[in-house]
């Protein structure tokens, strides 16, 4: 990657989603949300959407900002749509949490801000959706084109969530009232299952084998992994369309989802063990250690899924699935991918116009890993814990175990700041001849 121009704004992209990754677990701390409200509250409504759209999708669009160019080896269509973009994601999520307050009585009644929420987030994510989708598009191969379905998969989520901001406000008929009460199955999975996890997997692809300096996974076999996921997608959101369309039970639609997404889940295993299996650099570091415990996050979720279904309790654990699922796989994957991203771009940005010319540091000489170690530990012994409390519906515990996950998450955005500082690299090294020290929450050039 050197000589690729660095996206001006990934690093806000990551400084707001962190930021309201805080605000998400604070909810949770002080009790506002699931598991002391139910499922379907309101209040739990705000929590969702804080950490699935304002930490999770706001993480993601700032690292595909930065890395589908690399994927396509294509400039970004537009560098002048990320900022406007983020402003609207923004201004949306706050309307649509305003929404949802004031149908729990939390706020006076604003009738008007669950539709406007909509429409500023479908601007928003339609500008992402335009810009990198139009970027792969130039070059449609390898894991480029596991984005571009996740870039359909999020059309769809923002489609499904139009459609119950109009519910919810009284501006629907009774269609809409219809895919408001059968169609939500469908939005999680249009959302976590092709939007992030899909996209997620596919980034993987490219990222893992150039940290590892391992050969690329052959196309034909990532091909499976995305063509399963992509049939899962499918029988998810065309077949449980039309199941609502015709008045009938979504059950079969995402049953067939499932078995799909459970092949395109091994096949993506058997992918993993070849890139750490043949990979050059035998020394893992922390970020790809971390990842491997967000990937056995992510089996245990699959793990957690088969038993509960098997048991008869899914519904009754949903709650704990979807913790484990967005804390333990997706975040922990943002967290550790963001300790190494955030490292490797600072130092492109502060080092790479100057080397040849004068010495620089190492990558890894701008963070402190045995440091940081303690709070990814921290991190994801407490997202586990949790969801243990959560299967045995111990809620104080539960909430206890995410203040101790909060404090391994402050832990390491300090890290973060410390590496965008450059506070471990040692004078003389830190800014030698004509090296520039970055901004932290933008790039320079």
């Amino acid at each position: 990657m050197i000589g690729t121009s660095i996206s001006r704004w990934t690093m806000t992209y990551f400084a707001v989603a962190l930021v309201w990754l805080f605000v998400g677990l604070l909810m949770i701390i002080a009790g506002a949300g699931y598991p002391l409200a139910a499922v379907g509250s309101p209040d739990t409504l705000v929590l969702v959407h804080v950490i699935c759209i304002g930490w999770l999708s706001l993480a993601m669009c700032g690292a595909l900002f930065q890395f589908v160019p690399v994927l396509v080896a294509q400039p970004l269509f537009s560098g002048k749509c990320e900022l406007p973009a983020l402003v609207l994601l923004s201004a949306g999520l706050i309307a649509l949490t305003s929404g949802f307050l004031s149908l729990g009585g939390r706020l006076p009644p604003a009738p008007w801000s669950l539709p406007l929420g909509a429409i500023l987030l479908g601007s928003g994510f339609g500008i992402v959706i335009v810009n990198l989708g139009i970027t792969a598009l130039r070059r449609p191969t390898g894991p480029a084109r596991f984005v571009l379905v996740g870039l359909a998969s999020l059309a769809g989520a923002v489609g499904f969530g139009a459609i119950f901001t109009f519910a919810l406000s009284g501006r629907a008929g009774s269609m809409g009232q219809l895919v408001l009460e059968a169609g939500i199955p469908l939005h999680a999975i249009a959302g976590l299952g092709g939007w992030l996890t899909l996209t997620a997997v596919g980034v993987s692809y490219r990222l893992l084998p150039m940290f590892l300096l391992s050969p690329d996974v052959d196309d034909r076999r990532s091909r499976i992994t995305l063509i399963a996921g992509t049939l899962a997608l499918v029988a998810a959101g065309f077949g449980g369309t039309i199941s609502i369309w015709v008045g009938a039970e979504t059950d079969a639609a995402t049953s067939i989802a499932a078995v799909l997404a459970f092949i395109s889940l091994c096949c993506y295993g058997r992918d993993l063990f070849m890139i750490f299996r043949d990979r050059k650099r035998k020394q893992l570091e922390l970020s790809m250690w971390m990842a491997t415990l967000s990937l056995a996050s992510l089996m245990a979720t699959a793990s957690l899924i088969v038993v509960l279904l098997a048991t008869r309790t899914f519904v009754s654990h949903v709650g704990a699935v979807a913790f484990i699922a967005v804390f333990g796989w997706l975040s922990g994957l943002v967290l550790s991918k963001l300790y190494k991203i955030v490292a490797f771009l600072t130092w492109l940005e502060t080092y790479g116009p100057v080397m040849g010319r004068v010495p620089t540091p190492r990558v890894q000489d701008l963070a402190v890993e045995g440091r940081a170690s303690k709070w990814f530990v921290i991190y994801y012994v407490s997202a586990w814990s949790g969801t243990a409390m959560l299967l045995n519906d111990q809620a104080s515990a539960f909430r206890s175990a995410v203040v101790v996950m909060t404090i391994g998450v402050v832990g390491i955005v300090r890290e973060l700041v410390r590496i965008r500082r450059l506070d471990d690299v040692p004078w003389p090294q830190r800014l030698p001849g004509g090296a520039v020290a970055p901004s932290l929450l933008f790039a320079k050039n």
